[in-house]
């Protein structure tokens, strides 16, 4: 008697933590995918500073200034297309949470609804 009364409501809670489960498993593969991109982000800027650093170290007169310079452009346009490219990536990430956050809301919104 006992036992089936505690399966029944450990049944219960189970189902009813469900969604809150599903809520946490998605938010936590958010953060992941997050600090993933922040990690990439970082080491990708990280190594064009340093590149950028070496490259003005080298300069030692007029004719290596202006080869430095002239990269200049080309480190611009590098730096432009890696922040453009992290941003489609954020966007990408949020886009994906808040789909499956709406759908998973719409699944326990249709269990929650009495059907007539």
């Amino acid at each position: 008697m006992y036992t089936e009364m505690f399966k029944s409501f450990s049944e219960q809670t189970e189902k009813s933590l469900a969604p809150y489960v599903k809520f946490n498993k998605l938010f936590t593969k958010n953060v992941e995918d997050i600090t993933e991109l922040q990690l990439a982000a970082v080491r990708a800027y990280s190594d064009l500073g340093l590149s950028q650093l070496k490259a003005v170290s080298e300069v030692k007169d007029v004719q290596t200034l202006t080869e430095f310079n002239s990269q200049q452009l080309e480190t611009l346009t590098k730096l432009s297309q890696q922040l453009m490219d992290d941003s489609n990536k954020f966007q990408a990430i949020a886009q994906e949470f808040k789909n499956d956050v709406e759908e998973l809301v719409a699944e326990n919104v249709k269990q929650a609804t009495p059907t007539a």
